[in-house]
């Protein structure tokens, strides 16, 4: 384009220099004959002043005839160069005042037009790349605004749908990640149960039963979680639903602690006096409260304490070991997702744990801390009271 830009200026100065020769040239010599009978008669007036001064009849003479010679050489001089007093000066200044007039709109052309055009030439190559960081600002004042705003505009909207997508398939990962944790812990109760069975450990009717009672609660557990996975496959849902409704905790809590307790006896629940109500999702708060216990057993593999304390409005649940804790550097990560501290050694994990915590104490409105001791790790889970 700017090569056919130049082409074009270039003929246009040609045409330009020409018409300007032609104007030039069009302020033509007098006539030569007419030039000749001027110069005759002005050869005779000299003369005939020659003759009245050699008489000295006419003492004016001389000084007029002085005058008339002075004129004659003069009009002989310009006489040899016919026109090009005035002709190289026409020239130029007409060509003068082109090459700035052509100056001039090559700059304004380049400015108002290649250089934006260029820009965004080198701009579409960019994004034909995948190169979605590079922004383009918006000019009123060349030609291409309004193409630039809506190039930019699209640009913008393919990068937050590029943004949302990636979104999307992370949650997607997480939800089925944290799924798939889930159905872990209740698995591993009926492992539990199942190998006492076969240990002959449930010595009395009574043991058998509740031994028995245990396996199909968490066969129903692991039913609900893939129910949920498969729902999940099915929706654009992007996160676990949770759906909360009043619960006494103490009743509440007791039952769940007795079953994950059983048949190893190393958690120790502590009860509160008062009744204290909160909302809650009972399943996801299950949940919660079995992946701090199965955390401490796997890592800290001592007794595990949970008590309840009530606060001004809030009730605080803890839950502490007496392992070696949690490194200081790895403190502020351990929500996150898939994140695993330094002291995790051998264990097997996938570090979404503490994560599947947060979330479900998020969703009812609570908030969960860790709290790094000498001699153990403590986990609280902070909820609202209600009436």
């Amino acid at each position: 384009m700017k090569t056919r830009l130049f082409a074009a200026t270039a003929c246009f100065a040609g045409v330009i220099l020409i018409l300007s020769l032609l104007l030039a040239y069009s302020v033509k010599p007098e006539n030569a004959a007419e030039r000749k009978a001027e110069h005759i008669v002005a050869l005779n007036e000299i003369s005939q002043m020659a003759q009245k001064a050699a008489s000295g009849k006419d003492t004016s003479s001389k000084e007029l005839l002085k005058e008339k010679i002075a004129a004659l050489n003069t009009s002989l001089r310009e006489e040899e160069h016919p026109g090009n007093a005035r002709l190289y000066p026409a020239i130029l200044f007409i060509g003068t005042i082109a090459v700035i007039y052509l100056f001039l709109i090559f700059l304004y052309i380049y400015f108002s037009i290649l250089r934006p055009f260029d820009k965004l030439k080198g701009y579409a190559q960019s994004i034909s790349k995948g190169d979605f960081d590079v922004s383009l600002n918006y000019e009123r004042s060349n030609y291409f605004g309004a193409f630039t705003w809506a190039f930019d505009h699209m640009r913008r909207e393919i990068t937050r749908a590029r943004a949302c997508e990636q979104e999307a398939i992370d949650n997607n990962k997480t939800v089925i990640a944290t799924l798939s944790h889930d159905i872990k812990t209740p698995i591993a109760s009926i492992r539990a149960y199942a190998e006492g069975l076969e240990a002959n450990m449930d010595t009395t009717a009574e043991k058998r039963v509740r031994y028995l009672s245990v396996i199909m609660k968490k066969c129903d557990d692991v039913t609900k979680l893939t129910n949920d996975l498969f729902l999940h496959s099915i929706s654009d849902l992007d996160k676990l639903k949770v759906v909360t409704e009043k619960v006494e905790l103490c009743g509440y809590l007791s039952p769940i602690l007795e079953e994950i307790n059983a048949g190893q006896g190393d958690v120790a629940f502590q009860k509160p006096y008062a009744c204290l109500y909160v909302d809650i999702d009972k399943n996801r708060f299950q949940q919660l409260v079995e992946n701090l216990i199965n955390n401490a057993r796997k890592y800290a593999k001592t007794k595990i304490e949970v008590s309840i304390k009530n606060e001004d409005r809030s009730v605080t649940i803890s839950f502490r070991d007496y392992g070696q804790g949690a490194a200081s550097e790895d403190m502020p990560f351990l929500f996150d997702k898939f994140y695993r501290g330094k002291n995790c050694g051998k264990e097997q994990g996938s570090g979404l744990g503490l994560y599947i915590v947060r979330y479900v104490a998020e969703q009812m409105k609570g908030e969960v801390r860790l709290i790094n001791h000498t001699d153990g790790l403590e986990v609280t889970v902070n909820l609202p009271l209600i009436s």
